[in-house]
């Protein structure tokens, strides 16, 4: 029975036992949670530090320092630009790396995005938005634009032109080549003649194209320009096909057509 009992009463004591040492631990756990850890001395980008004497939290860079991977020491892949003996910056027609297959589908999937609602995919100037009223792009067929050299187009990418923005953002300098090259190649695509073609190869006319391809025939005629535009010009031939706008926008003439009248119906 004495047993028994000292077992019953046991039973008690160790659950307490138990509960003390919980909090004991509980009381460690929480002593180790101070309001340090939510407030550490560290830095917040776009504000300011006292740490520093300007109490300014973004350090410029130490003078005479480069930064890990902005050494850009091939001045022409990112200046698009050679000096001279004279010290004047002088654009070259050529890239400052091999064109492949990979570099003109990278060239022309950066065009689409960024080129095109202003320059259309095409490279004519007559882009979308010049249906919403902007002022017509320049038209990269003209004569002015095909005698360009490459890096002409990386460096108006690289530091827009009139109206138009830069892109240095949106693009790396890699893909503004890409899309230097890829400019060549429309070029190429419009102004096209018979010799340019490689032995052995069939030429065929847009038309059967777009017939094979069960497209509209008007695939094949130019594209017209909105009666909307703030700038619609008539078909150039000599600048390219189906490019449109004028070579020389310095006057141009703005004929906006008058939209035909509905014809009458009869009851």
């Amino acid at each position: 029975m004495m047993g028994l009992r000292l077992h019953s009463n046991s039973a008690p004591h160790a659950l307490l036992r138990r509960a003390c040492d919980a909090a004991c631990m509980a009381l460690l756990l929480v002593s180790g949670c101070r309001q340090d850890m939510h407030n550490q001395p560290k830095l917040i980008p776009q504000r300011g530090s006292a740490f520093f004497s300007d109490d300014i939290g973004a350090r410029q860079q130490v003078a005479h320092t480069v930064a890990r991977g902005q050494l850009r020491d091939d001045s022409y892949f990112y200046a698009g630009v050679v000096t001279n003996a004279n010290g004047e910056p002088k654009e070259q027609d050529l890239m400052p790396f091999p064109i492949t297959i990979a570099v003109l589908r990278r060239g022309q999937e950066r065009f689409n995005i960024y080129c095109s609602p202003c320059h259309s995919r095409v490279g004519n100037g007559l882009g979308a938005i010049v249906e919403r009223g902007y002022k017509t792009a320049a038209n990269l067929h003209d004569q002015a634009r095909r005698t360009q050299p490459l890096s002409h187009y990386f460096y108006i990418i690289s530091h827009g032109y009139g109206a138009m923005p830069d892109y240095s953002v949106q693009l790396a300098p890699a893909d503004r080549w890409a899309v230097a090259a890829y400019i060549r190649a429309l070029q190429l695509s419009q102004a096209a003649t018979v010799q340019d073609v490689p032995s052995g190869k069939a030429i065929r006319d847009l038309k059967s194209v777009a017939q094979e391809k069960h497209l509209p025939l008007a695939f094949a005629e130019p594209w017209p320009l909105p009666s909307s535009a703030v700038q619609p010009y008539p078909r150039d031939a000599s600048q390219g096909y189906p490019a449109m706008a004028p070579a020389n926008l310095a006057a141009p003439v703005i004929v906006i057509p008058k939209a035909k009248s509905a014809p009458a119906t009869t009851r």
